[in-house]
């Protein structure tokens, strides 16, 4: 098998290619497989992850509850005769989240009569009991971005009351699940240092099961502009979820206080949830005025608005990787992030990196930005080299490859013993 073409499956229960870390893996880990010789499946659940050319694409049906356009819909009680289909809206209706677990379910009822079809299955993150089913039969590797305790941990931190906590560590239960399945897998892919000691830490896996693989960065896709001129005073962020983990909250906080002494715009790539916490915390502020949300825009105007950017800031509590900082240093923008997770792995001297949840040093860094032109071409021109020597697809491909030879070889040792 080494060195010989890979019938490579790939399952992802969630892979939305604009938001969100995990559909852009798949489009672009499947690519770049195929485009080394490999023939990939990617079997998704809910959104089209929009895969390049060359890749196959099997969408498992599910009720998707989440849907944006139909939330929470009432499924039909022939829907609901279905045994897996219950199962998830019973868990959407007692506040959980069921999405993993039922995902596993109907990925294993999909592949029971296939499993001689593929070489490899490589699971983005589902970790579910039927991964660890499917892994029974055929080689299995899985990739863990970052440790949902994180999440689940900060997302109780900002609530008061009891209630609030309660819903929060319900709708985190499918952990137990995760942690369970991640232990029985031969090898752990992660994306950095950072993410592999929290992830061994909590999930409690040895140091020696993990390969870290650092993401890559879509230059076809994030590239300089230099004919678009640089907006005074313009900060950009990557809003990708309206949560306390992804930080906005402390950067508002920062441009309410530059705010009171001179000129500065945010232009926020996303949307907040109507009524959410971010839209109450800019009505607070007295700072609508200031921003700009711009709901989902194209590939070409996502690049427009960074080349008009005067400076990237990247506030998380917490990244395993952190592809909004990669993505703005392949634009050539100056990058401020927080030191949460891997971001300073990312980053590295090629930007401004500040502590987590601290709105007056990302207000202090952001002014550095603003008045010193020269700093910002600087690391703008740092962090372009950087993505280039460091974070390509291919490179991200071809380590995992070796991956999967490794965990096919043990899997052909434990049959044969």
């Amino acid at each position: 098998m080494d060195g010989m073409p890979l019938r490579i499956c790939l399952l992802s229960y969630r892979s939305n290619p604009h938001c969100g870390g995990q559909g852009v893996y798949v489009r672009n880990l499947s690519y770049w497989l195929s485009r080394l010789g490999h023939s990939v499946e990617v079997v998704s659940g809910p959104q089209d992850p929009e895969l390049k050319d060359g890749v196959r694409l099997t969408r498992i049906p599910c009720l998707d509850l989440y849907n944006p356009e139909d939330p929470f819909r009432r499924p039909s009680l022939q829907e609901l005769a279905r045994p897996v289909n219950f199962m998830e809206w019973f868990g959407v209706s007692t506040m959980g989240f069921p999405e993993p677990f039922t995902f596993g379910l109907r990925a294993y009822q999909f592949m029971r009569n296939r499993f001689n079809y593929y070489d490899i299955v490589h699971d983005n993150q589902s970790l579910s009991y039927g991964v660890w089913a499917i892994g029974r039969m055929v080689p299995t590797v899985a990739t863990i971005h970052h440790p949902i305790t994180v999440d689940r941990d900060i997302a109780v931190r900002n609530v008061n009351s009891k209630v609030a906590k309660l819903k929060h560590m319900r709708w985190y239960s499918f952990l137990g699940m995760q942690k369970r399945v991640s232990g029985s897998m031969p090898r752990i892919i992660t994306v950095s240092e950072r993410a592999k000691m929290d992830i061994s830490r909590d999930f409690k896996i040895p140091h020696d099961r993990f390969s870290v693989i650092p993401n890559g960065i879509n230059t076809e896709l994030f590239y300089p502009i230099p004919e678009i001129k640089r907006e005074p005073n313009r900060i950009i962020v990557t809003n990708s979820a309206d949560t306390p983990l992804k930080g906005l909250y402390h950067l508002l906080r920062a441009v309410a206080s530059i705010a009171s002494y001179r000129d500065v715009s945010l232009t926020v790539i996303g949307k907040p949830k109507e009524n959410g916490g971010i839209e109450r915390l800019v009505r607070k502020l007295g700072i609508g005025r200031l921003i700009t949300f711009t709901g989902r825009v194209s590939n070409e105007e996502f690049v427009r608005h960074y080349a008009r950017a005067t400076v990237a800031v990247v506030p998380s509590v917490y990244e395993g990787f952190g592809l909004p900082a990669g993505e703005a240093m392949a634009c050539r923008v100056p990058v401020i992030s927080t030191s949460g997770g891997a971001l300073p792995e990312v980053v590295g001297d090629a930007g401004i990196i500040v502590p987590p949840e601290n709105p007056a040093a990302l207000a202090q860094a952001i002014v550095k930005i603003f008045d010193n032109p020269g700093l910002a071409r600087e690391l703008g021109q740092k962090g372009y080299e950087r993505v280039h020597r460091h974070f390509t697809w291919e490179k991200a491909a071809r380590k995992t490859v070796e991956v999967y030879r490794e965990v096919i070889r043990g899997h052909r040792r434990f049959q044969q013993a």
